[in-house]
């Protein structure tokens, strides 16, 4: 649109009167020439780019499994047992169990040219038969190696010859409130959608979410995320995963989306590679957030916590000398402890300050 250009009255009125002196009306301005059908514009989106170079890595996992079906579902009340016992009729045969197929698909990618792909664990869990299916159209069979249930993270190695398209892997640890982000993946098995949004905010905690088996902390974008997207890519500007898409917010919030950092995902794949599931340190007690601390609310009998002395009330000040200010950055020195490892903990009890060394254990195995 041409700016306007604001006259005063008077100015206005000579204007009028020499435009009707001097006839039609002719632009003097230079014209800009059409450009030609089919020419190529000489600027393209940055996400068109970074697409570019994910976009042959990033796979649609198709999982099936076999489910038991008791009395086909058919039947109604006069084939339940418990009626037909009431009014006296006759119990009718036990009906065989059948079976049914469930189905289901999400997303992952390639992350090392040997054939391994990542995903979420909730794509592949209890999976008879996986199928992957690439860009160039191709689908293989495919093996779950390992998966977490605890971070939702899964491996999966392809079956035949490569070699394969990979990512580029990003530094999730780099990323800042506002950078872009750009979901890849296979919404409603709509095959490599591509969304646009930014990095809402990041560390967000998946028990703040309600998301109470999980021991994640998050990436928050507003870029679309939607049934099919899980186990897909979260890319930065250049192209580099920075995070795994895990789940949408519904409901209130709606619209939220939130991805599993690239460098988290990168520890627990090497995991699950070399031993087919992820180490995870606890040390037993539940917490809640105490000004600059974190108190316990309770302790674990016979855990790690109990062992050391620790004690329902104790705000927990620093672990490993790092101030703790919420209970996610102590799970965070505990994991980055690991087992077997002595954490010394900086405590407040009663007004007195004193440190107590504790050593986390291994969680119960969660992993396939």
């Amino acid at each position: 649109m041409r700016p306007h250009r604001v006259l005063s009255a008077g100015s206005a009125g000579l204007a009028a009167a020499a435009l009707l002196a001097a006839g039609p009306l002719l632009s003097t301005a230079p014209t800009r020439a059409a450009a030609p059908a089919g020419a190529v514009l000489s600027r393209q989106s940055f996400v068109a780019e970074a697409v570019r170079r994910a976009a042959p890595a990033v796979v649609t996992i198709d999982t099936e499994r076999t489910v038991a079906v008791r009395g086909g579902g058919s039947g109604g009340l006069l084939a339940d047992p418990f009626f037909r016992q009431f009014f006296g009729l006759p119990q009718l045969r036990q009906q065989q169990p059948s079976q049914r197929t469930e189905r289901g698909q999400g997303s992952g990618f390639l992350y090392q040219s040997n054939g391994l792909v990542l995903t979420n664990a909730h794509v592949v869990e209890r999976s008879e038969r996986v199928t992957v299916g690439l860009q160039n159209g191709r689908r293989v069979p495919g093996t779950v190696v390992g998966l977490d249930s605890l971070t939702d993270l899964a491996v999966v190695r392809l079956e035949g010859g490569g070699p394969w398209p990979v990512v580029a892997l990003g530094n999730s640890d780099a990323l800042q409130v506002g950078d872009w982000a750009i979901a890849v993946g296979n919404p409603f098995g709509l095959d490599q959608t591509v969304t646009l949004g930014i990095v809402s905010s990041l560390n967000r905690n998946a028990s703040k979410l309600g998301i109470t088996d999980k021991r994640l902390d998050l990436i928050q974008t507003d870029a679309a995320i939607n049934p099919g997207n899980s186990g897909g890519p979260l890319l930065n500007a250049a192209g580099e995963v920075v995070g795994i898409n895990t789940l949408v917010r519904s409901g209130p919030g709606a619209g939220l989306g939130f991805a599993i950092p690239i460098n988290r995902a990168r520890t627990i794949a090497a995991q699950l590679v070399s031993t087919g599931r992820a180490s995870h340190a606890f040390i037993g007690v539940a917490l809640d957030q105490a000004g600059n601390g974190v108190r316990v609310m309770s302790v674990q009998a016979g855990g790690p916590a109990a062992s050391a002395g620790l004690r329902v009330g104790d705000v927990i000040v620093a672990a490993a000398g790092r101030p703790v200010q919420s209970p996610a950055q102590l799970v965070a020195v505990v994991e980055a402890t690991g087992v077997g490892r002595t954490l010394e903990l900086s405590v407040r009890r009663d007004g007195a300050s004193l440190v107590v060394p504790v050593v986390p254990q291994e969680m119960g195995r969660r992993s396939r």
